[in-house]
């Protein structure tokens, strides 16, 4: 059931006030937020505020297929897995307040077209002639074929359509986090409606549509030129450059599922965030280095080496005893 926010709530005010259309409790929501549960009958609801153009209503969403229990499994194997150099206390962090999230991204296709020059190398065979000189110190000339690359430059157009370019609405999430924990199966993208989010939480873009956009544009133009390098023709290439134009832009807001996770594993350390992929699992986060095992590794290493050069240079003939 829809939870509409009172009159005196605006758009800019850091909360807004929502009154509970079961039992007529009044609470107090974050204005990012959409969802809401409420404390004395449990029902939950969708806050539907008016759209806008930096928070349009979500034109799709993508359901969670993992549970709390899978997640927290998944974030478990990726904490044992971690090298030596990491935070000995990262493995023995809780990983039980996994938190569900809706979380707001911007879908973007658009019409590449690219102007590009580079240098394109064809591989050829010769024969080449060279000496060598045998066991019994005789010189003999012997002959073998080489390859070699012939480079020639190369322009042209380049026309593609760009889709399923994902990039993150959210203040919350970095693009480069939600990139982490992509991809996400956009086949399985339906129309939303507020019963496909109703009890979970859902957050609304705090970045604008033209931050968004410009995440989109700068993705959609690194996609280009990775998939350039896969056109050029020849053996080889060289000094790729381009230069890409985009139309026909598309920009739809979706809800795409994440379990988030702060791991508290030191008190004078700030939280690891992960982000765990609500479809299939895998599990983003940067985990820090343990700088001290490092400087151990190195120590241990320069005495072992330190170790050995004084072994050797003991039992070289001319040591002395």
């Amino acid at each position: 059931m829809n939870a509409a926010p009172s009159s005196s709530a605006s758009e800019t005010a850091r909360a807004v006030a929502v009154e509970c259309r079961n039992c007529g409790a009044s609470m107090e929501l974050a204005a990012s937020a959409r969802t809401a549960v409420c404390p004395y009958c449990a029902l939950p609801s969708v806050i539907e505020r008016p759209a806008t153009r930096d928070r349009p209503r979500p034109a799709y969403a993508l359901g969670f297929v993992l549970s709390r229990e899978v997640a927290r499994d998944r974030v478990q194997q990726w904490v044992r897995s971690l090298g030596f150099f990491k935070p000995t206390r990262l493995r023995r962090a809780s990983v039980d307040d996994l938190r569900a999230v809706y979380l707001p991204a911007y879908l973007y296709s658009a019409v590449a077209r690219t102007r590009f020059a580079a240098s394109i190398g064809e591989n050829y065979t010769e024969t080449e002639t060279y000496t060598v000189t045998n066991d019994k110190g005789e010189t003999e000339t012997r002959t073998r074929e080489v390859t070699r690359t012939e480079y020639r430059p190369l322009e042209g157009d380049h026309a593609t359509f760009v889709a399923d370019v994902l990039v993150t609405a959210s203040k919350a999430i970095d693009n480069d986090e939600l990139e982490a924990a992509e991809p996400f199966d956009l086949r399985l993208l339906r129309r939303y409606e507020p019963g496909l989010v109703a009890g979970w939480t859902a957050e609304d873009p705090s970045l604008t549509q033209q931050q968004c956009m410009a995440l989109a544009r700068e993705e959609a133009t690194t996609k280009v030129g990775a998939s350039l390098h896969a056109f050029m023709p020849g053996d080889s290439h060289t000094g790729l450059v381009h230069q890409t134009a985009l139309d026909r832009e598309s920009l739809d807001l979706v809800l795409v599922p994440v379990w988030v996770l702060a791991l508290r594993y030191a008190p004078n350390a700030p939280p690891l965030r992960l982000l765990v992929n609500g479809q299939t699992g895998k599990v983003a986060g940067r985990a820090p280095t343990d700088w001290v095992r490092v400087a151990i590794a190195v120590i241990v290493v320069l005495a072992i080496v330190a170790g050995i050069v004084a072994l050797a240079t003991s039992l070289s003939p001319g040591s002395t005893p």
